[in-house]
């Protein structure tokens, strides 16, 4: 008598807050919908960026929709340290044996640390590994900081690239913030970037002593939080407000025309 194996469960991207590292915390019922919260609660098995702060999220979210099981008996895989810091995009990531328990009949769950996962964070690897192996991926509704940002600064949203993050050298950081200019101010495609919030300020100076008079600058900064603002001029006017950004919050930067 043969045994028929059960069937594959399903990979659910779920989408988490955008105030990691911030002192302050959102609203899950304002950033996130009971669907997702609810289809979070059912899981069980984690693939995370961190153990850590996924646990501190499922807490939240038991708050609001009991967990399936506590929060001490759930499983939660790490990505490696080095898909953190370089990225998983590359394909020198091999994440099939992350998907071993969905081979086995169960659904699992990724998640990063704030926002969508596999999207400005790790993760893309264990998509590409569940599509591979013939899992179904299922993206969950909740916020994309990117996206929030591109809607709120009056750029072009019908032609936009995201760049990652731009050089940390001095030099570097300029002459790509040039490239970056060229490109928006002779297609019309927006380009938006990130920066580690501790340097925000470096990058705020950087742009305004790079872009041209009339280039458009739009930043968005604390999305979703009470104190979430975007704003968007040229970089004459900036230069004009004296602007300051916090060391400590997450930003979206975007140029264009």
């Amino acid at each position: 008598m043969t045994t028929t194996p059960p069937p594959a469960g399903k990979l659910y991207l779920v989408p988490a807050p955008l105030d990691f590292g911030c002192d302050e915390l959102t609203s899950l019922q304002a950033s996130l919908p009971l669907g997702t919260l609810q289809a979070t609660a059912r899981l069980t098995r984690w693939i995370c960026e961190n153990a850590k702060s996924a646990r501190a999220y499922l807490k939240r979210v038991n708050e609001l929709t009991p967990l399936a099981l506590p929060i001490q008996e759930q499983s939660l895989l790490e990505l490696p340290r080095e898909v953190h810091k370089k990225g998983d995009h590359h394909g020198q990531f091999d994440a099939r044996a992350l998907l071993q328990a969905a081979l086995e009949g169960h659904d699992l769950g990724l998640i990063s640390e704030a926002g969508m996962p596999a999207v400005a964070d790790p993760g893309s690897s264990v998509v590409r590994a569940a599509h591979d192996l013939g899992l179904t991926v299922v993206p969950l509704v909740g916020p994309v900081s990117l996206l929030l940002a591109l809607a709120a600064s009056g750029l072009n949203g019908q032609n936009f690239a995201f760049v990652g993050y731009l050089p940390q050298d001095p030099g570097e950081r300029i002459q790509r913030i040039r490239e970056l200019e060229g490109l928006a101010l002779k297609t019309g495609q927006t380009q938006l970037f990130i920066e580690t919030p501790n340097r925000n300020p470096a990058m705020l100076q950087a742009l305004l002593q790079t872009l041209q008079h009339h280039t458009r600058l739009a930043i968005s900064s604390g999305l979703t939080l009470a104190r979430a603002q975007t704003l968007s001029r040229s970089a004459r006017d900036w230069k004009r407000a004296s602007a300051e950004l916090d060391k400590h919050i997450p930003c979206v930067f975007a140029i264009g025309r």
